[in-house]
């Protein structure tokens, strides 16, 4: 419901904090006080059209903050939620208009689109007036309304199961339909695709496989490569080249031709050159030692040029494929089976088409079976919704019209998780009179209390948990404005109702009165609104009943009324 309306430099209010609570609130005043700029206020809130001509004077824009406190459960919780908007107990929608006219809209202080403030706003407001009317009004309603009042929750839930399964049905056959035509048109190209690819043959993650083996491969051609040079250069395959070998050799032999240092009578004497032939004697052997290791190592290399090619042709095979079907890779497997499928539709196709073809037709039957039932209970919940609203029309002066709630059937094109059937309200409002729509036929006093009547019977199947009334009492009085009051006084048993009201009766029976005043303030026109209760809404009461002047016979029939009340 509506919890707090707060307003700033609207026309004549500068500043004002209204509360409210459940049940019925009524706004009285005199004409021209101001009430219309307090439900154009509401209306900025709820996202209704924005003009610079709404900022008051001498301001630079105008603000209007609404604060509601939805059920849990409330829809308006889940178009938040879908919206991205942050969710908390309380809704508060903000309106910002500037002087040059533009607007700004603020969800829980949140900056959104005027649309998506507006969507919040029906979900928590619904407003009937002589030149108003939203919700009731609208024929999109009129279905949910009826069901609401008079239809079991599991036939609509039944019908919209059947119409899932039916459309889902449908949209299986298109499918495959449209793959069975796709692959005719494309036979020669498929055959040509699935056979190149088929010949192919690619494996799952066979490129990171082959860029591996690739590697290795690569790698050990490398290293072949480096100790094949190593063992060029200690065995030269040219026999006039000396090695390191050779030159070893050749170095100890000129070596051991030194003359001993005694002379060479003394055989016993040391060679000078004996420390260095004892090292090219390890060189010797050292390298001897390096050449074995090479050639095991040689021996042990895995360098296989042919299985290199291979490796390599095959992966530059995989990419180009890939390039060629504008896939990845590794993508190629699932190509294939993709086309292999559309080839093979071919020739399964024609079965499966009657298969998909004959599913169609049950999921038809069980929606059809589904709608009708849903159709019957429609029209029985329609009766009776004719006669309960019959019955509420004649105390609101509305005794020569008819009511009609029409379940029309559709045609099958229309058919939807809602039913076989269009719902609307019709009205006629004098005898001989062809029924239709409520906003066409009826006038603007006739409309409000037409909507009454039909919120006094309907109220259980809205969701939204406030409305407002705009002056629903019109040109009536006496018995036909108590009867609208009394009426006004159920629907708040279960939602929230303001209604504006020049009717001491309809006045009488609010649960909380505010009263709309206009005063000068600081040498302007402002508008003001006073909470009223025990003398002072007396008092109010009885000005309506008498006028200017407040008799005491006023005051006896306001005490009257507030008592009745």
């Amino acid at each position: 419901m509506l919890t707090a309306l707060s307003i700033r430099d609207v026309v004549l209010i500068e500043r004002l904090d209204l509360s409210f609570g459940p049940g019925l609130t009524v706004l009285t005043g005199e004409t021209g006080a101001g009430k219309s700029i307090l439900l154009d206020s509401l209306g900025l809130a709820l996202g209704a059209r924005a003009e610079a001509g709404l900022v008051r004077a001498g301001a630079e824009q105008a603000v209007v903050t609404a604060c509601f406190a939805p059920p849990a459960a409330h829809p308006v919780h889940a178009l938040l939620t879908e919206q991205g908007l942050e969710a908390e107990d309380d809704v508060v929608l903000r309106r910002v208009v500037g002087k040059d006219g533009r607007s700004r809209a603020f969800v829980n202080d949140q900056p959104v689109g005027v649309a998506m403030l507006r969507r919040a706003g029906a979900l928590l407001v619904e407003v009937q007036g002589q030149h108003e009317q939203m919700g009731l009004a609208d024929p999109a309603g009129h279905g949910a309304l009826l069901d609401a009042f008079g239809v079991a929750p599991r036939l609509r839930d039944a019908v919209t199961a059947a119409w899932t399964d039916w459309r889902g049905a449908r949209d299986r056959l298109a499918a495959a339909q449209e793959a069975i035509a796709a692959a005719e048109r494309d036979e020669e190209w498929l055959r040509h695709a699935v056979h190149e690819l088929a010949g192919l043959a690619p494996q799952e993650n066979e490129e990171d496989r082959l860029a591996a083996e690739r590697q290795r491969l690569q790698q050990g051609e490398r290293r072949a490569e480096a100790i094949a040079a190593a063992l060029s250069e200690l065995t030269p395959r040219d026999r006039r080249s000396s090695g390191p070998a050779a030159a070893l050799r050749a170095a100890s032999r000129a070596l051991q031709r030194l003359v001993p240092v005694a002379g060479p009578e003394d055989t016993d004497a040391p060679n000078p050159a004996g420390p260095a032939l004892a090292a090219l004697e390890r060189a010797e052997e050292a390298l001897a030692e390096a050449e074995t290791l090479l050639t095991r190592l040689a021996g042990e290399a895995e360098a296989d040029p042919r299985l290199l090619e291979q490796a390599e042709e095959r992966l530059f095979a995989l990419r180009g494929a890939a390039r060629k079907h504008s896939v990845a890779v590794a993508e190629l497997p699932a190509l294939l089976d993709t086309l292999a499928a559309r080839l093979g539709a071919l020739e399964t196709g024609a079965a499966e088409i009657v298969a998909l073809e004959e599913a169609v037709r049950t999921a038809r039957e069980r929606y059809a079976a589904a709608a009708a039932a849903l159709t019957t209970a429609r029209q029985e919940a329609a009766q009776r919704l004719e006669r309960a609203v019959a019955r509420e029309l004649p105390p609101l002066r509305l005794e020569k019209a008819r009511f009609f709630a029409e379940v029309a059937p559709l045609p099958e094109a229309n058919w939807a998780g809602g039913g076989a059937d269009a719902v609307r309200f019709l009205i006629a409002t004098n005898p001989g009179q062809p029924p239709g729509p409520l906003a066409r036929i009826a006038s603007g006093g006739e409309l409000s209390r037409l909507m009454l009547a039909l919120k006094v019977v309907l109220t259980a199947g809205s969701a939204v948990p406030t409305l407002v009334f705009d002056e629903v009492d019109s040109g009536i009085g006496g018995a036909t404005a108590a009867a609208v009051g009394d009426r006004l006084a159920r629907v708040a048993e279960g939602v929230q109702v303001l209604v504006v009201t020049h009717s001491p009766q309809v006045a009488a029976r609010g649960g909380a009165h505010l009263r709309v005043m206009k005063a000068a303030e600081r040498g302007r026109a402002a508008t003001r609104v006073d909470p009223l209760r025990g003398p002072d809404r007396r008092e109010e009461i009885a000005r309506m009943l008498a006028g200017e002047t407040v008799t005491e016979a006023a005051r006896a029939a306001a005490d009257d009324l507030l008592g009745a009340a």
